[in-house]
């Protein structure tokens, strides 16, 4: 129940291909006339991923409450993210594959359909009073398996449904709305919870995913060209693979874009831990660190939308850097709320990092390629994080979080200027977006 979808529906006779910085970049397809009533796809397709992604939002937070609350072992709750998130993870690169093999908005409806039919099966067998672990984290494994299929597919849907001068614009937009839904989600899920229970946000979630489908039902996306040279699944699979280590941005982009995940990201999970230590940890403290994330992040999408004009490499590099410095900044902090201030603007300059990288991706890669693509974003967003917090939270129990935090926020910075001024490929990126840019003022 959480997607982006990405249809490509121009063949090799509909786009030329042309060689840019040792890449293949496929021109803009010829019949742009799928793009006469876009807008209203484009709404249908985020109304329909955003209730979806709502319900499910609201039942991962439940049942960490749940295993949480009945268990209280450190135990169970590592064993429910490795199930919640390891399945999507390896099973991603498989998603993407599909994606590109196959009708994509089936591929986004069928997980999402077997998703809600775990759920209500699962709500089910709570309900007749059976509340055994594996049955659990069984479900929990089928939503993951699920989601490892369906998300590649929606993130491969939006160029293609999409004129490519709005994708800046649509994805800065679902960034928002992202950003809405980890604001709103969480503090439904716990009045739901709190009202009735664990079942009825099992309910909830097979409401929003059904109205999700029906909304999915009406958005036209693009079909795949037929392609009489596909090879086997893990022939494609293999080829996408290829594809992007040997495409010089791509392979650049994704390499930037991990490295500044696992840094700022995993250990900004450890902030409140640090409130704990070092401000008293009261319960007011910590849901203010997470609300002013997800806030901060709601709003972000706003200000994407003010740079929509800037070069996107530009963002990309100035927001990488301002983590880095909000990163030490939260580390010699003097109170919480500096700390909550601090966090609000790392949430708020999450879209302007993502949005910029995801539609430079979009636009860089073979619409035949897009899923497989995708499939190593998601994956590095699904992995990243644990295995981030793999070296920092033993890290955490020998030195302290501020340490930490100064720490990956200096690398960060380093990382990021090395990445832009010391290698040819950065330095070309940051030309060529300024060339997208002034090209776009001359038109203007």
């Amino acid at each position: 129940m959480e997607h982006q979808d990405s249809t490509a529906t121009s063949s090799s006779k509909d786009a030329a291909p042309r060689e840019t910085h040792g890449a293949t970049e496929t021109s803009a397809p010829a019949d742009a006339s799928r793009f006469t009533h876009w807008k209203r796809t484009v709404t249908l397709f985020l109304v329909g991923q955003s209730i979806s992604m709502f319900g499910s939002s609201i039942v991962q937070f439940a049942v960490m409450w749940y295993l949480t609350l009945e268990t209280q072992s450190g135990l169970v709750v590592m064993l429910y993210a490795i199930f919640a998130f390891v399945p999507q993870g390896l099973l991603s690169l498989f998603g993407g594959t599909l994606a590109d093999r196959m009708n994509r908005k089936l591929l986004i409806i069928i997980p999402d359909a077997i998703i809600a039919i775990t759920t209500l099966a699962l709500a089910l067998i709570m309900v007749s009073g059976i509340t055994d672990l594996w049955i659990i984290l069984a479900a929990v494994t089928i939503r993951s398996i699920g989601s490892g299929f369906q998300n590649p597919a929606v993130s491969a849907a939006i160029p293609s449904i999409v004129p490519a001068d709005q994708l800046m614009r649509v994805n800065g937009i679902n960034a928002s709305i992202q950003g809405v839904m980890a604001l709103l989600s969480p503090a439904a899920g716990g009045a739901i919870y709190g009202l009735g229970g664990i079942v009825p946000t099992f309910f909830v979630d097979v409401v929003t995913a059904v109205i999700g489908i029906g909304v999915m039902a009406f958005v036209p996306i693009p079909k795949l060209p037929d392609n009489p040279e596909r090879k086997s699944l893990m022939g494609d699979l293999f080829a996408g693979l290829h594809y992007t280590f040997t495409h010089r941005f791509i392979r650049w982009l994704l390499t930037v874009y991990a490295v500044v995940f696992v840094l700022i990201v995993a250990p900004n999970f450890l902030v409140p831990l640090m409130v704990t230590r070092s401000f008293g940890g009261e319960v007011w403290m910590l849901t203010g660190v997470e609300v002013a994330f997800s806030l901060g992040m709601a709003l972000g999408g706003m200000l994407v939308g003010m740079l929509i004009k800037r070069s996107k490499m530009h963002l990309l590099l100035v927001s990488s850097v301002i983590f880095g410095l909000l990163g030490m900044a939260m580390g010699v902090a003097p109170n919480v709320y500096v700390v909550l201030a601090l966090n609000a603007t790392a949430g708020l300059l999450v879209p302007v990092f993502s949005t910029p990288s995801t539609t430079a991706l979009q636009e860089h890669t073979d619409p035949a390629f897009m899923g497989r693509v995708f499939s190593l974003v998601s994956i590095v967003f699904t992995l990243g994080m644990p295995l981030g917090m793999a070296v920092f939270g033993p890290l955490a129990d020998t030195f302290s979080v501020e340490t930490i935090l100064i720490g990956t926020g200096a690398v960060t910075i380093l990382f990021v200027l090395f990445s832009f001024y010391g290698l040819a490929d950065g330095r070309h990126a940051l030309a060529e977006s300024r060339a997208e840019q002034r090209a776009l003022e001359t038109h203007k």
